[in-house]
């Protein structure tokens, strides 16, 4: 995935099990080939196994760039949108990211609380994604240094 090569949150792997044993409670192939896992602080050294989103086999479903971006994004906790750099960032995002970015600290904290408090459930897809990518650009804008700091 060379789209999150820049993207210090994110590392790839492949583990060949005719090569090189796994240890633990991984358990490799249950539920089939290929064993897709992901590891971050949330899931420790055990990981956690990836959740299928469609009824496709997983090899269409996470060939899908969408998917597959979405995926690497939720698991890694990360975002391809850099509020730093702007890169990977839409249009949209790069407006709200301006917006944010002339907003108080204290601001841009209390509309990510709000923004993590709202309820998912009966959201439209198109809304819920947006309120993830205005989440995550608000995690990257609280934990950058401010004018103070520099």
């Amino acid at each position: 995935m060379q789209t999150f090569a820049e993207n210090s949150d994110v590392a790839f792997g492949d583990v060949l099990l005719s090569e090189q044993q796994i240890r633990g409670n991984h358990n490799p192939g249950a539920g089939g080939w290929p064993t897709i896992r992901y590891f971050n602080k949330e899931t420790g050294i055990e990981g956690a196994n990836y959740v299928k989103k469609t009824d496709d086999a997983m090899c269409t479903e996470l060939g899908n760039e969408d998917y597959m971006f979405s995926y690497i994004e939720e698991a890694g906790n990360t975002a391809l949108c850099s509020v730093a750099s702007g890169k990977g960032c839409s249009e949209k995002e790069l407006g709200y990211i301006e917006k944010m970015s002339a907003k108080s600290p204290s601001d841009v904290l209390s509309q990510l609380v709000r923004l993590e408090k709202m309820t998912t459930s009966s959201m439209k897809p198109d809304l819920l994604d947006w309120m993830k990518r205005r989440t995550k650009i608000l995690r990257q804008l609280s934990e950058a240094p401010t004018n103070e700091e520099l």
